[in-house]
């Protein structure tokens, strides 16, 4: 037995005294299990939908200018023509670079904001926004363990 109903919102396979019920609904695809008659003792057992569970990203606004010195350390780094867009979308493969390019980038980016990016943090770092990020984040903690030091 097969059966769609509804526009395609139900399927039903059956297998001997067995069938498997699979609907959609706005929260997502349901599963149910059902016995016509058995050793299921005519019982549903239900599968949530997968579907239903969206993930959030979480992301750091980096400062514009932040951004936008990046993004002058990394068009200088692969000389890229001035017509070439970046946006904090860029990501630097995506710009002719290798890993090379990059660990150069990530050079350029810790002289100029006078930082220590960790080899960790370095290797997550593909894209400019990303890396306006961990800038951001590292600047933060240097001026926040600047007067803790100067205090002592």
């Amino acid at each position: 037995m097969a059966s769609v109903t509804s526009a395609a919102s139900s399927l039903t396979f059956g297998l001997s005294n067995t069938a498997l019920q699979m609907s959609q609904s706005s929260s997502g695809l349901g599963y149910n299990l059902v016995s016509m008659g058995g050793s299921l003792s005519n019982k549903t057992a239900s599968f949530p939908s997968l579907r239903s569970r969206q993930r959030s990203r979480i992301t750091c606004a980096a400062k514009a200018e932040t951004v936008e010195k990046v993004c002058e350390i990394v068009r200088k780094q692969l000389v890229l023509p001035s017509e070439t867009v970046l946006t904090p979308d860029s990501k630097f493969s995506a710009l002719g670079a290798d890993s090379l390019d990059t660990v150069e980038i990530v050079m350029g980016l810790e002289e100029e904001f006078d930082i220590s990016v960790e080899e960790e943090s370095s290797q997550n770092i593909t894209t400019i926004q990303e890396a306006a990020d961990v800038i951001d984040k590292l600047v933060q903690k240097k001026g926040e363990a600047a007067p803790a030091a100067s205090s002592t």
